[in-house]
């Protein structure tokens, strides 16, 4: 198909998705956040008046005592709490099952995601399914999650996803591994705890690829043509804090400022993606995860430069804004000249939270597929340029070991 008449296609598919949006319903959240908050979740749970609360989290969670701390405040209450902590990363519609049994066996009256992005969008996913007897996998796409579902809270333990402030979910194929974005209204959490106590024991290797994951978030949602809500404003201070404060938390993990200014972007990174949704990085990392089990930040930290290349001429005035914000670039450089600086940055950041630019996983045999497959998700955000085969080639082959 000629590229102009998938440009015209794109517009009038990001017109339908405005209109969409717009008629929405809109939805009510609350955040806690700081030390402690947690504990300020939980009673705030409570007060509502449920007596049974389903926990979706993991097992290395359970045992390292995380979710016993993140729930204590429970435990002088009379709400009945049960666990489901089968959640894998990249999790399944099996899972999914499995958890929402649960919760109708339990008589669960909410849900409490605590862990990270794959907890939660188990969570959220768990608690449509306990109420309807639909397949999750005929959700898939925007607003079909139509009916009442459980509440749902959120406690992330990491600083990546963001999905504590988003409306949506990724969930996997067990057989094909292919991931499915479910979104809907009815999918944000009623509240969430941004807990740094929580965040402190994360290894240094998951805080670099959790970090970058909401960097990329923060990026795309800034360069997006999506003008919507606080985007712009949400985006600039995830970018800021993260760049003021990754590197700090991979050093120094016990560091209480950093870990708390990192699940601050994280959030915002949600809240401006929760606008305008994501871009050409996220098409083609989310193949990469599909296919090779590569961990979503990493995937997304391998693409993000060479994405932001490809499009830098169509958003070379947005990165050169960004370059700005975070303190590089001379008076007087143009925006051609502060868009690379902010590429350089980037990578520069990459580098130094310990995150290689290659990945010997990828196989030049799987290229044409993830390109098609990439090409046709990236056409449902609001890019400001569209994938084609050559380009994303051109991609794999650069992140290629």
């Amino acid at each position: 198909m000629p590229m102009s008449v998938r440009k015209a296609l794109h517009n009038l598919y990001m017109v339908i998705m405005k209109l969409v949006v717009f008629f929405s319903p809109d939805s009510r959240h609350r955040v806690f956040a700081g030390s402690g908050s947690s504990a300020q979740l939980c009673e705030h749970i409570a007060r509502t008046g449920v007596t049974k609360v389903l926990v979706v989290t993991d097992k290395p969670l359970r045992e390292l005592g995380v979710v016993d701390q993140a729930t204590a405040a429970l435990a002088g209450t009379a709400v009945d709490v049960a666990y489901y902590d089968g959640v894998l990363p990249d999790p399944t519609f099996d899972q999914v099952a499995e958890g929402a049994a649960l919760a109708r066996s339990h008589g669960s009256e909410a849900v409490l995601a605590i862990g990270g992005g794959s907890s939660m969008d188990a969570a959220k996913i768990i608690a449509a399914s306990a109420t309807s007897d639909m397949a999750p996998a005929d959700w898939v796409g925007f607003g079909k999650v139509r009916h009442e579902v459980l509440p749902i809270y959120a406690v992330p333990t990491t600083s990546g996803t963001g999905s504590e402030a988003t409306i949506g979910a990724v969930i996997s194929d067990a057989t094909t591994h292919q991931k499915g974005i479910i979104s809907g209204g009815t999918l944000l959490p009623l509240a969430a705890a941004l807990d740094p106590d929580l965040i402190t024991g994360l290894p240094p290797h998951i805080t670099a690829a959790t970090g970058m994951d909401a960097l990329t978030h923060g990026i795309e949602a800034y360069i997006g043509s999506w003008e919507r809500g606080s985007r712009s404003e949400d985006s600039r201070l995830a970018i800021k804090l993260i760049f003021d404060n990754l590197a700090t938390a991979c050093r120094d993990g016990d560091n209480r400022d950093a870990r708390n200014a990192m699940a601050m972007a994280a959030y915002y990174a949600g809240m401006a993606i929760n606008q305008v949704n994501v871009g050409n990085v996220h098409a083609i990392a989310h193949q990469l995860g599909g296919k090779y089990g590569i961990p979503h930040g990493l995937a997304n930290s391998l693409v993000l430069p060479h994405v932001l290349e490809f499009s830098r001429e169509e958003t070379a005035t947005r990165l050169a804004e960004l370059a700005q914000l975070i303190g590089i670039g001379s008076p007087g450089d143009s925006s051609d000249a502060l868009s690379r600086q902010f590429i350089e940055a980037v990578l520069a950041l990459r580098e130094e939270v310990g995150i290689a630019g290659t990945s010997d996983k990828l196989k030049k045999k799987d290229f044409a597929d993830i390109a098609l497959a990439a090409i046709k998700e990236g056409a449902t955000y609001p890019v400001p340029r569209l994938l084609d085969r050559e380009s994303v080639d051109r991609i794999l082959d650069r992140i290629a070991a």
